[in-house]
């Protein structure tokens, strides 16, 4: 996977074009949630797979330190989340409040 390098200056005065900067901080948070659970749920499937030593004074277990030397080149959630945004490949909406709805 690629390395994320992102500006924040520009998302920031990309984001602040169609509104509210906290909106896109608040979107920016959720996705890097969802990427952070899928990188988890990937790295727990993977981590099944490999059968456990009986006994730690063993040594250690060169698959499970080989798939978590990969998983930790991933970038970070948040960098990936934030270029997503900046490339507009995802969008979000938030929605008013009840009562904002109502008094109109």
């Amino acid at each position: 996977m690629e390395k994320y390098v992102v500006n924040p200056v520009l998302v920031r005065m990309q984001e602040s074009e169609k509104g509210s900067i906290y909106q896109s901080i608040v979107a920016m948070g959720m996705r890097a949630r969802q990427i952070n659970d899928f990188i988890k749920f990937e790295l727990n499937e993977r981590m099944a797979d490999i059968v456990p030593t009986q006994d730690e004074s063993e040594g250690i277990n060169f698959d499970q330190l080989h798939i978590s030397r990969e998983f930790d080149k991933f970038p970070k959630p948040t960098f990936i989340a934030m270029k997503e945004i900046f490339e507009r490949k995802i969008t979000y909406e938030i929605p008013e409040p009840e009562e904002l709805k109502h008094n109109r």
